[in-house]
């Protein structure tokens, strides 16, 4: 990959001897040679994956049922969203038909898997729609795509998994579970001298193909339920092997940090102020094209004590009329308002080409849980200019058993995926470019 020719069609950038900057949009250079290049060159499309546990306050999250098209009136969980109304979709009756646990609210949200598909199984999962997605958007940056996470998810509601993202064989991809480390993942260079990079990854190199000579030399004498294992072991070293070689790619290339400077975080940072600077550093990773993939599974229960409550998670999502109410539609109202506070930033985080990221984002943002325990009605909001949705509108599904998973693939086909099913999808959403 020719990195200057790459990033000098999409942004300028100033050198220094650690890092390399990047500037914003500058009116002043639009009769330069660079501007001239850098509108010949559309903007890349993104897709952000938004989740969350316990479900919602469902009185006051959901628009009324009876109200759909554009003018419904946002209910006080998401009055804080009245500002980006025009720019956003509410979907209702979208389900995981094979979601059976209300205490797992992001395991199967992007697979939409059947747990029991696998006899004799206890647990299967399938590829998350992130995955999908990375695989096209996500072969030219550094990083093909980014899981942010929390500590203890399971506190909030999300279930087993190391992130919201599974890869081809239903496996946990590893998420980053903090600020301090989603910084240095992405804006901190290694200060390893280059040659020991090298060596170390040819050391990689060899501990792999040894592995793999010796898997292979089993190959003849197994069971074919041992060579199916095989065969996914195999597909597995794949994945380690396409790793390797992009690792390998941009071992020399210098991390870019964002023209609007993102502090190093210090200390503890938890809940709601978490949230924020996360969102701060997901807009700053797609501003420097360090990933144009990006899933972030969400705090509750320190978000909750963040707001000065001291009742778990799960106690609040069992609520009923008094402070558990209370502090479940706190939670909503706070988390809406980071929502809001996220597009802000999107929308105001200018392209090469005078656009903005919201323009040349997909984003959604929701759970697999209702509320309390129900699991018919997934929260869903989507937003963003990348998948070609007409914003501004509540939708309600008229089968109240449409999958989740016809969303997933109605937004990979808007981005511009040629993906044909995804999970129990039975088709797009037609009504979403309605």
């Amino acid at each position: 990959m020719n990195y200057s020719k790459l990033t000098q069609t999409r942004r300028t950038f100033l050198r220094s001897s650690s890092a390399l900057i990047a500037l914003p949009f500058l009116e002043s250079l639009g009769s330069s040679a660079f501007a001239a290049a850098a509108k010949v060159a559309a903007p890349p499309k993104r897709m952000m994956f938004l989740g969350f546990g316990w479900g919602v306050t469902k009185e006051s999250w959901y628009p009324d049922l009876n109200t759909i098209g554009s003018n419904y009136n946002l209910p006080k969980g998401l009055k804080a969203l009245e500002r980006h109304k025009k720019d956003l979709t509410i979907i209702q009756n979208l389900t995981n038909q094979f979601s059976s646990e209300a205490h797992w609210g992001s395991t199967f949200y992007l697979t939409g898997a059947n747990r029991y598909a696998e006899p004799g199984q206890s647990f299967y999962n399938s590829v998350s729609v992130d995955q999908v997605a990375a695989e096209t958007l996500g072969k030219e940056t550094r990083f093909t795509s980014i899981q942010l996470g929390c500590d203890r998810a399971e506190d909030s509601g999300h279930g087993p998994g190391l992130s919201m993202s599974w890869n081809r064989q239903g496996k946990p991809i590893a998420g980053l579970n903090t600020p301090v480390a989603a910084y240095h993942k992405l804006f901190s260079d290694d200060n390893t001298p280059l040659e020991e990079r090298q060596t170390m990854l040819k050391q990689k190199r060899s501990v792999l193909d040894t592995v793999l000579d010796n898997a292979r030399s089993m190959n003849g004498n197994l069971s074919k339920n041992d060579t199916d294992k095989l065969d996914e072991y195999f597909q597995s070293i794949r994945e380690i092997e396409t790793r390797l070689a992009k690792e390998e790619q941009w071992l020399d290339v210098p991390k870019i940090r964002p023209a609007d400077p993102i502090n190093e975080p210090q200390g503890e940072i938890e809940g709601y102020e978490e949230v924020k600077l996360m969102y701060d550093i997901m807009v700053a990773a797609m501003q420097v094209d360090a990933t144009r993939v990006m899933t972030y599974r969400q705090p509750v229960d320190t978000f909750i004590r963040s707001l000065g409550a001291t009742i778990t998670g799960h106690n609040m999502s069992h609520y009923t009329n008094g402070s558990r109410l209370s502090v479940s539609e706190m939670r909503d109202e706070k988390q809406t308002q980071l929502l809001a506070y996220l597009i802000d930033k999107l929308k105001g985080t200018k392209e090469a080409d005078g656009s903005s990221l919201f323009d040349n984002i997909s984003l959604s943002y929701g759970s697999n849980i209702e509320s309390i325990h129900y699991l018919k009605n997934c929260p869903t909001i989507i937003t963003g200019g990348a998948a070609g949705v007409k914003h501004g509108r509540h939708l309600v599904m008229e089968n109240a058993k449409t999958p989740l998973c016809n969303l997933w693939l109605s937004l990979l086909k808007g981005t511009g995926i040629g993906a044909e099913s995804h999970g129990d999808s039975t088709g797009v959403i037609e009504e979403l470019w309605m």
